[in-house]
């Protein structure tokens, strides 16, 4: 019976993650050290990178002359300062070997990001294996060189800041990751509802400012060449998406998939996803209704009451409500393509614990949606999978969070009057 009791203790105690997190941060390092030893590096996007880049060098600064192989250039400037220092230090691009240590290195440091932030919110043991056992994650990294995986890296670090009520250190690497890459735009509802409410109205329009004023500051020099070109291309809002790269849309037809109905009914989803969550669960440390916290930027609460708010903004729920955004972004998302598994891969252990399922329940959904993303080229079966999955994590987060805060002390105020 003691036997049993330890090892219970050992899969759900969060205190043991203190030790287990650097036993499979080692690990992970020696295989990836492995991968990029024993496994071909497969050329995507990092020659087309290298081609934006060298232009970029030669003095070209509009958005619309700028091409690789691969297309034109339609990520924001940061982009281009990151690849343009791996540029210089692999030898123009051609030092493959450099470029996959420097992307393993990015891999790990993401790697102990995500687990400093399941160890703020209290992760259980048993969800961290699931960190480090994902093949197409560790491809996208080590064997792709993806820019996806700075934007990643700089949104978990944000996280974490944020956990740790670092908010302007937060949103600083939150502009850095909204720099590289304009995925990073799914958490910024959830982001607007917690600093609303953790903070007050003058504060958070402060964090806005920041976010805003940096994204000017990265393509500042772009934005002087020619304005028009950089806005439509770094934010493409537009972009056309073609259906034989789709890991998610491939059981439809290719005819409805290229259908504005398609398009403007997931744009529909997902903004009642939105408020669905924003008016059952993001709201629920200020206990306002929805409409009752778009009027806090009228009429901030009480001193208390803004103490009492701010004590049930944990770092729990941050990463909770941030990641389901996410989630509900990737659920709603007219084309995923296999690089954006980085955005749904690293949080998809600590969703599917918040779902409250039974961990044999998590372990095989997280298994069904790792098989479903390492099917290539996908098929009706495959991308059924990737959204099906998606699709109970979100409906089960949402149920499974029903009952956070029921305990919490009343405020002595319940609306703004």
């Amino acid at each position: 019976m003691a036997a049993m009791n330890f090892i219970r203790d050992l899969f759900v105690n969060s205190r043991h993650t203190r030790w287990i997190s650097p036993l499979l941060l080692i690990a992970d390092a020696a295989l990836c050290g492995l991968i990029i030893w024993k496994i071909p590096y497969t050329e995507i996007d990092w020659r087309a990178y290298m081609e934006q880049v060298s232009q970029y060098l030669a003095g070209e600064r509009d958005y619309f002359k700028i091409k690789g192989g691969t297309g034109p250039l339609v990520y924001p400037g940061l982009h281009v300062q990151i690849y343009r220092a791996l540029y210089s230090i692999t030898d123009e691009g051609r030092d493959i070997r450099l470029a996959q240590g420097i992307f393993g290195l990015l891999y790990l440091a993401t790697l102990a990001a995500v687990m400093l932030c399941y160890r703020q919110a209290k992760a259980p043991p048993y969800v961290f294996p699931l960190l480090v056992l994902s093949k197409r994650l560790h491809s996208i990294y080590v064997l792709r060189c993806f820019n996806d995986c700075f934007a990643v890296f700089f949104l978990w670090t944000a996280i974490y800041l944020y956990q740790k009520r670092m908010y302007t250190a937060g949103s600083i690497l939150y502009s850095c990751g909204l720099g590289v890459k304009m995925s990073v735009l799914l958490v910024l509802p959830t982001m607007g509802m917690i600093f609303l409410q953790v903070m007050g109205r003058e504060r958070a329009t402060t964090q806005a400012m920041l976010i805003g004023q940096m994204q000017v500051l990265f393509g500042l020099e772009f934005l002087k060449s020619n304005t028009t070109s950089y806005m439509s291309r770094a934010f493409e809002f537009t972009r056309q998406f073609l259906y034989k790269w789709t890991v998610n849309w491939r059981f439809i037809s290719e005819d409805t998939f290229l259908s504005k109905p398609f398009a403007y009914g997931l744009l529909i989803a997902h903004l009642w996803l939105l408020i669905l969550f924003a008016s059952t669960r993001w709201n629920k440390p200020s206990k306002r209704s929805l409409p009752d916290i778009f009027r806090m930027i009228i009429k901030q609460p009480s001193v208390p009451e803004e103490w009492e708010i701010t004590k049930r903004v944990t770092p729990q729920f941050i990463l909770t409500s941030l990641l389901t955004a996410n989630a509900i972004g990737m659920l709603c998302a007219r084309s995923l393509h296999y690089q954006f598994y980085s955005w749904l891969a690293w949080g998809t252990p600590f969703l599917l614990w918040r779902t409250g399922f039974h961990p044999i329940v998590q372990y095989a959904l997280w298994g069904a949606q790792e098989w479903a993303w390492n099917v290539y080229p996908s098929t009706s079966a495959s991308s059924m999978v990737v959204v099906g999955v998606l699709g109970v994590t979100v409906g089960g987060v949402w149920w499974g969070t029903s009952e956070d805060f029921e305990d919490a002390p009343k405020t002595e105020h319940q609306h703004v009057e």
